[in-house]
């Protein structure tokens, strides 16, 4: 697994994942028997759908003699403890996604479970049993609610994600106001949203981001990557042929860039991250209004670059156009200053694309250092 971490240096409720693929929960079929014939090739699951309060499970019958695949436990609590120890020893990072309509329900079970598996609050599902209970797609249009809900799983020391669909609402806000309640990963279904809705969700928060729906294509996986997804997730094409191809494609593809989610530049679209590819604000460009959009003064910018890469390798680089790699821009950009200064210094280009990750990193880090006071919840 540290081979693992060395390629992806990607953590999930502080354990490392061996590969940023997931499986996305499908009531009634992703159980343990199902991750542990996929565990070679993904690196999370999330068990479930499971209903825990009285409302839900009434919700879960009501789809049941409708003809949709449900899970039914004699103790709810006993029978998601049961699912998650199956997947002790496969090295895939456990989560279980929950759909209930009370704090207390959600508080209540991770204070008996403990911290077992990462919690994923269920604010996705569109199915009427469930939206009348007051689960599921009901807690995206009553985000005090969700927030509540978050809340109270925090208050039990757990990892926690929110599962949401998009273009139901302003996703901005609520990823904001679901980092203020301490959420820890936005699990974003896309629905017919491009990447654009990724790129939005990544510039409003620092929370991890796992990107859902149709991610079953080397391409698509990738545009989700660089515009600010750290994993994707697969549910209906989870099947053993397109999650092994991706998973290789990946790797292929970390093997050789130096960081498997590299932003876009800025000037191409990409998001926050992309300002570790971005030279000196001394010319109208997208680098411009995207300071001005968080605030960040150009001089307090140049600062932070500075200061971030003081003393390692890209402080080098008096022969580049700003005179250090600080402002140099990404590997699949041609720049033969940019090469010809790497190769002075010995410095491969895998090994520059990890310091600008480590650069790109502190300016997140300096970007989301607190919560706007204007955020609600």
């Amino acid at each position: 697994m540290m081979e693992a971490y060395k390629r992806f240096e990607l953590l999930m409720n502080q354990q490392i994942v061996r590969t940023p693929i997931a499986l996305a929960s499908m009531a009634g079929i992703v159980d343990a028997a199902y991750v542990l014939e996929r565990a070679g090739h993904i690196g999370a699951a999330f068990l479930g759908g499971f209903s825990i309060d009285e409302e839900t499970i009434l919700a879960s019958h009501d789809l049941a003699e409708a003809g949709r695949k449900e899970f039914f436990f004699s103790d709810p609590i006993e029978g998601i403890r049961s699912e998650v120890e199956k997947l002790k020893g496969s090295d895939v990072v456990t989560g279980i996604n929950l759909r209930g309509k009370k704090p207390e329900s959600f508080a209540g079970l991770a204070d008996t479970l403990g911290d077992i598996a990462v919690y994923e609050v269920d604010a996705h599902c569109r199915q009427q049993p469930m939206i009348k209970a007051g689960a599921g797609e009901h807690l995206l249009y009553h985000p005090h609610d969700l927030c509540n809900i978050v809340r109270g799983l925090k208050s039990m020391d757990v990892c926690v994600s929110v599962k949401i669909r998009a273009g139901l609402t302003d996703e901005r806000a609520l990823a904001r106001a679901l980092w203020k309640a301490g959420a820890d990963i936005l699990h974003i279904d896309l629905m017919d949203h491009g990447y654009q809705k990724i790129r939005q969700i990544r510039n409003s928060c620092p929370l991890q981001i796992i990107a859902n729906n149709s991610m079953h294509s080397y391409d698509r996986v990738m545009e989700q990557f660089s515009h600010g997804a750290d994993m994707v997730s697969l549910a209906r094409r989870a099947d053993l042929h397109t999650l092994k191809g991706l998973d290789a494609a990946i790797q292929r593809y970390t093997d050789e860039v130096g960081w498997y989610n590299a932003p876009k530049q800025l000037c191409r679209g990409g998001d926050l991250r992309a300002l570790t590819f971005c030279c000196m604000p001394v010319k109208e460009c997208p680098l411009i209004p995207a300071l001005k959009g968080i605030g960040l003064e150009k001089a307090h910018y140049v600062d932070l670059k500075k200061s971030a890469t003081a003393n390692t390798p890209l402080s080098g680089g008096s022969h580049t156009c700003f005179g250090s790699l600080a402002w140099c821009c990404k590997t699949s950009s041609p720049c033969m200053f940019r090469d010809m200064t790497l190769q002075n210094l010995g410095i491969s280009k895998f090994e520059y694309m990890q310091l600008k990750r480590r650069l790109s990193e502190k300016i997140m880090e300096e970007i989301f250092s607190e919560v706007p006071a204007n955020v609600t919840c």
